[in-house]
């Protein structure tokens, strides 16, 4: 990968004047990259979807260290083209139907353009006045577009900020709520806090309990079942309150979820949020992925009782057409916030902060620096409104239904859990089989997938049960990409079972 003097000279030789950003230099070289990535865009389907490559692939073909002597832009460009991109599991790939999609849109590009060649560090208003108020106004947009209380907005008596995942969003919350009920009951009870989850909650909110101090053994994590479609059920988590109250015990977090990871699963926002007023606890919401459909009317009633709980967060970067990393985060009570996480060393103090006229988003985020990604949302929302938006989530949405309407045809197949969104999660269960053997065929079906290149797809285990799920929602994806992942799907089942009853007969 590129030239290399494997010694560096002992006298340096002399080279031309070093302007690490000249403008013209700029301009030329930012258009060969516009060009490539537009290519990129472009032919993205003649690649894997997977990367084919094998563990430690790019350390063989790299040097041992830096190049001595600059490199020109070509033979850099030359070594991502041959050394890169064949390591590149390719998420933009209309063909991409795992986990939840990386979107992303002209749009986007341009205000991630923008944020990049800024380079604002906004940690404080006075830090680039434009990025924090750029920001408040772009959260009040899209709380305005959720149809959010104004008790979660800058116009009302709450506000939003930009995080950067719903790891942070969850732990800065948590964080809140832990302070906020050390207050009452004393720093040396820390190890008395309990919080609640359903086992269908991300696993990054157990690691974000962690962090915050919450004693393992607390992180509560209640079975969900079939029968209400993997929704965390309001009287369990009653339940499993009231013994922890018997127990000495001080509830003090409870995280509901719109739109699970495995199933798209939503928990009863407004019964959840019933239980835990009887007992103090902060509730959060988090919607990173079914969040961004509510602001089709169609899909809003998921945010019912959203009035009654302490904060919100959803992930453009799922379905929103924003890069990765954008997590919005909207607070009730965003004092509690600033209180836990906010510093006030010398060096940052200045009168804007100080008259307290000012918000000052280094208090409702983990770390200090931030850069302007309220650009992304801004453009968005000017460039393609609210009708285009809603448009883009029907659009997915009603792909996912056709290929539900495929499954459904199909008696080798059948609908695990019933879809709510863009996520189908369904299974191979030809008649007959037992669970075992359904299990590794539907295993040796997903491999057999992965391993063409041309479709890329992810399971999980719900119930006991070992289950696909095809996720659609990639920025390039037309009706065609699915109709043609399905054929793949049946092409791949009728080699299995062929398998199979060669195997069968033979033994």
């Amino acid at each position: 990968m590129g030239s290399l003097d494997s010694n560096f000279p002992e006298n340096p030789v002399s080279v031309p004047e070093f302007k690490p950003l000249d403008p013209e230099d700029f301009r030329r070289q930012a258009h060969q990259m516009v060009d490539f990535i537009a290519d990129y865009y472009k032919n993205i389907e003649s690649y894997p979807v997977l990367s084919q490559v094998e563990p430690g692939f790019l350390r063989t073909r790299s040097p041992g260290s830096a190049p001595y002597r600059p490199e020109s832009l070509e033979t850099i460009m030359n070594d991502i083209k041959s050394d890169i991109l064949p390591g590149m599991t390719h998420w933009l790939s209309p063909n991409f139907f795992a986990f939840f999609p990386a979107t992303v849109s002209t749009a986007s590009f341009l205000g991630e353009m923008l944020c990049t060649a800024f380079n604002a560090v906004g940690f404080n208003w006075q830090a680039s006045p434009a990025v924090t108020e750029l920001e408040m106004v772009v959260m009040d947009w899209f709380a305005q577009m959720l149809k959010l209380p104004k008790s979660f907005m800058f116009s009302g008596t709450g506000g939003g900020v930009i995080q950067g995942t719903t790891s942070e969003a969850i732990l800065c919350t948590l964080i809140a709520a832990r302070d906020r009920a050390l207050e009452r009951i004393g720093v040396e009870n820390i190890g008395k806090l309990v919080v609640y989850g359903s086992d269908q909650t991300h696993s990054t909110y157990t690691k974000a309990c962690k962090l915050a101090g919450i004693v393992p053994s607390n992180i509560r994590s209640i079975p969900t079942k079939i029968d209400n479609f993997f929704a965390l059920s309001p009287a369990l988590l009653k339940k499993t309150i009231e013994a922890d109250v018997a127990d000495g015990l001080v509830p003090l977090y409870v995280c509901a979820t719109v739109g699970t990871t495995s199933t798209t699963a939503v928990d009863p926002v407004e019964a959840i949020a019933n239980v835990a007023k009887d007992y103090g606890l902060w509730v959060h919401v988090d919607a990173a992925y079914g969040g961004s459909a509510c602001i089709c009317p169609e899909f809003r009633q998921f945010l019912n009782g959203v009035d009654q709980i302490d904060s919100l967060s959803l992930s453009p970067h799922k379905w929103f057409l924003s890069y990765l990393d954008c997590c919005c985060l909207w607070v009730k009570n965003p004092g509690l916030l600033v209180k836990a996480l906010s510093t006030n060393p010398e060096y940052l103090k200045n009168k804007a902060s100080e008259s307290q006229s000012v918000v000052d988003y280094k208090d409702w985020q983990v770390g200090t620096g931030r850069r302007f990604k309220a650009l992304r949302l801004w453009m968005i929302f000017r460039s393609y409104g609210v009708a285009n938006l809603q448009s883009h989530i029907r659009s997915d949405v009603r792909m996912a239904k056709m290929f539900e309407g495929f499954i459904k045809l199909d008696p080798r197949f059948e609908i695990v859990v019933p879809r709510r969104f863009s996520l189908v999660c369904f299974r191979l269960n030809p008649g007959g089989s037992d669970p075992q053997k359904t299990e590794r065929l539907n295993r040796k079906l997903l491999e057999w997938l992965n391993s063409t290149g041309r479709v890329y797809m992810t399971h999980t285990i719900v119930g006991g049960v070992y289950t696909l799920r095809f996720a659609v929602g990639a920025t390039l994806t037309e009706e065609r990409h699915v109709t043609a992942a399905w054929k793949l799907i049946r092409e791949g089942t009728d080699l299995l079972l062929e398998e199979e009853n060669v195997f069968c007969l033979e033994g």
